[in-house]
């Protein structure tokens, strides 16, 4: 099934309070979430054999990458709201 159908709600209720764009991501960062979650859950049942109270390496790995495609969608979340509210805002002329 695709994303959009899967999760057609709450793109629509995303994409109605923040724009198509920004809408967007606040639903990708909502499926990041998702999937950090099932994979936390995975960890503690696969743990690694050096260290069993840290997840396996491989879960170690999805898990950082997940994170930091987060963060990278945050940051551009940020980059959108300020350029909005640059454009929304009257220019100040200088004196």
């Amino acid at each position: 099934m695709s994303v959009f159908y899967d999760r057609q709600a709450e793109l629509e209720k995303y994409e109605f309070m923040m724009g198509e764009a920004r809408g967007r991501l606040a639903v990708t960062l909502d499926v990041l979430t998702d999937a950090l979650i099932l994979v936390g859950q995975h960890g503690v049942y696969c743990t690694s054999t050096r260290n069993p109270t840290v997840p396996a390496l491989d879960l170690q790995a999805v898990l950082m990458n997940l994170n930091g495609a987060k963060e990278l969608i945050s940051s551009v979340m940020e980059r959108l709201r300020l350029e909005r509210e640059a454009a929304e805002s009257p220019a100040v002329e200088a004196e």
